[in-house]
């Protein structure tokens, strides 16, 4: 019996063990977002230990199978054996999981979710996956990963042996009772015994989606989005197709025409679209924003059409440019800009264009492999481009590619040449990117995240009002539609409300150009990206029946609306409304207005359908 006791206590001892690992990666985690944690009160940090160690267990039990399993064969195999098979294990575990704790930790502030498989998009260009991150933080990254390594070998290490050096392999009833007991671990793998096994959902326990967060496991998570791969099952149907379609439909159906008669001078201007990297209204001043960081937008705000209730569809770069030239909302949990047998199948703004005679070109400071954007933008039929190895190395920033002044220099250079055709050229900033690095003066200092980012807008509005006031000056000018908008919002500056919540999604969008027939308009009702295609080739009498989540930026009916999505929720808001769910804990996380249940089924309509689409494309 002294035995089997001595293996049963080193099972227990490894199990124990692993446990306390998770709750200190989940105390690493909130320390590490410490700005975050510090607005949730102490009950509730505390809730985030006991909610999430249902999902600590479960992981536990996973990584506990083939140890379990180890001891139980100690019986007939030699046990030194058996100590060096669980400790090269424990120690792979330990660098693989120390790795992607550290990721998670870095990732969350500008991902906003907890570390699941987009991180596997990065794979091939991990060059990209950290340009996010600063040669601090970075530093810092690498000398955590390397001392919790340490540290937490040297434990694990120390129970294994101390704790095998008990085991005796003389008792074969050893293997029956551990190979039951490894059976047993199916209890807290799938949270015990109820009929649907354990999910994200059974941590979520707060109104505070950060809390939430911290009480996932990040391994438990990555995993498991790992292992459930796409499959042919539309995953967000919650409603009958009928039902979905007429309530889309019933919506639009008074939305696709435009309440102005006319906005521009020449049905074939030409297009200049400039998509500014993370601009939030939130730091423009004629959005009621703050009011000193785009000084040049704000002064231009008034000599073009400003949309003031302008919204992104999705949180990353890889969403904005599909939602802008394809008039396709993004998902919530997928990238189809990273899928070229997809996207190949969408409808394309700069194909249409070119169908009309019109030259197109794509302007990018950086490696146009980020998101797979190259093969899309091919797709589309763009064949002119410009990207980060048209620059020098010394114009580069460490992270993205070359600074927005260095871009935007040559934006103005190529535009002295002669113009036969009319054009469509599409530029893409990237210096407002984290970790916001630009040689100039750092106008609202670098003490904190959201001064960088201050700082970085404020050099971008500096690169881009250079351009305008090259631009307004050119004979080009008087048939030139300009129009600039964000590629997404963005979580900086820290606001009220809910982190995935209307105001991080909401963006600034300004037309400008000769080709305008009226200026000096603010347009207030609501819209998103995914109309702005539709309604472009709208006004250029080009058919635009392809772009069909679209509806017309100059229509001025209340019924107008905007829709988002983030990871796993979506939001949908209009003049009077705005409503949002969370699709992992199939909970409303925000409801106001007097018509919010209306919100609900054309949000669940919209993100049922474009996932619908996504599958039979």
């Amino acid at each position: 019996m002294k035995i089997l006791k001595n293996s049963f206590l080193f099972s227990v001892y490894y199990f124990l063990s692993w446990t306390i690992y998770f709750v200190f990666a989940r105390l690493f985690f909130l320390i590490f977002q410490l700005d975050k944690t510090l607005e949730i009160d102490f009950l509730t940090i505390l809730k985030t230990f006991v909610y999430g160690i249902k999902l600590d267990f479960s992981f536990t039990a996973y990584v506990s199978i083939i140890p379990f399993l180890m001891v139980a064969f100690s019986a007939v195999t030699p046990i030194k054996y058996i100590k060096k098979i669980i400790q090269f294990y424990t120690f792979f575990l330990l660098v693989i999981l120390n790795l992607l704790l550290l990721i998670d930790a870095g990732l969350y502030k500008p991902w906003g979710f907890r570390l699941d498989t987009s991180i596997l998009a990065y794979i091939d260009t991990p060059e990209l996956m950290i340009a996010s991150v600063s040669k601090k933080m970075l530093f810092l990254g690498t000398f955590f990963f390397l001392l919790i390594t340490y540290v937490s070998c040297k434990i694990f290490s120390k129970i294994i042996q101390k704790k095998i050096a008990l085991i005796s392999p003389k008792n074969k009833l050893q293997i029956p009772i551990f190979l039951l007991l490894t059976a047993l671990l199916i209890f807290p793998l799938r949270g015990g015994l109820q009929t649907i096994p354990i999910n994200q959902s059974n941590v979520y326990f707060s109104k505070n989606m950060f809390a939430n967060h911290a009480a996932i496991n990040y391994s438990w998570n990555f995993f498991n989005t790992l292992t459930h791969k796409t499959s042919s099952k539309n995953i967000y149907k919650t409603i009958e197709d009928k039902i979905a379609n007429n309530s889309i439909s019933n919506r639009n159906k008074l939305l696709k025409t435009s309440a102005i008669d006319s906005i521009l001078k020449t049905d074939k201007p030409n297009v200049i679209l400039i998509i500014w990297e993370g601009l939030t209204a939130k730091v423009v001043g004629v959005l009621d924003g703050e009011p000193t960081v785009t000084p040049n937008f704000n002064s231009y705000a008034k000599q073009g059409i400003l949309f003031t209730n302008y919204f992104a569809n999705g949180d990353r770069t890889d969403k904005g440019i599909p939602a802008i030239l394809s008039g396709y909302y993004p998902l919530p949990t997928k990238r189809v800009m990273r899928m070229p047998n997809k996207t190949r199948k969408l409808p394309m703004l700069p194909q249409k264009m070119i169908s009309e005679g019109y030259e197109t070109s794509f302007y990018y400071g950086g490696d146009l492999n980020f998101g797979n954007m190259n093969t899309y933008l091919r797709n589309a039929g763009i064949t002119n481009f410009v990207d980060g190895n048209s620059f020098s190395k010394k114009d580069w920033n460490d992270k993205w590619g070359v600074h927005d002044h260095v871009l935007i220099n040559r934006f103005i250079k190529d535009f002295k040449e002669d113009n036969k055709k009319p054009f469509f050229k599409i530029a893409l900033t990237l210096s407002s990117h984290e970790p916001f690095q630009f040689p100039d003066t750092y106008q609202f200092g670098r003490d904190t995240e959201d001064n960088l980012f201050r700082s970085s807008h404020f050099y971008t509005d500096k690169a881009i009002g250079k351009f305008l006031d090259f631009a307004v000056k050119q004979p080009w000018y008087k048939n030139t539609l300009i129009v600039i908008m964000a590629d997404h919002g963005h979580g900086s500056p820290k606001h009220d409300g809910l982190f995935n919540g209307p105001k991080k999604f909401k963006i600034p969008m300004l037309w400008l150009g000769g080709a305008l027939h009226k200026t000096g308009l603010e347009i207030d009702s609501y819209s998103s990206q995914v109309d702005f295609s539709y309604t472009l080739l709208d006004l250029l009498k080009i058919n635009n029946s392809q772009f069909t989540f679209g509806n017309h930026l100059f229509n001025n009916s209340p019924k107008k609306y905007a829709y988002f999505n983030f990871n796993k929720g979506f939001g949908v808001v209009d003049k009077n409304n705005e409503f949002i769910f969370d699709f992992v804990s199939n909970k409303t996380i925000l409801k106001k207005g007097p018509e919010t249940a209306l919100l609900d089924t054309l949000g669940r309509a919209i993100s049922q359908r474009i996932y619908k689409d996504f599958l039979n494309r």
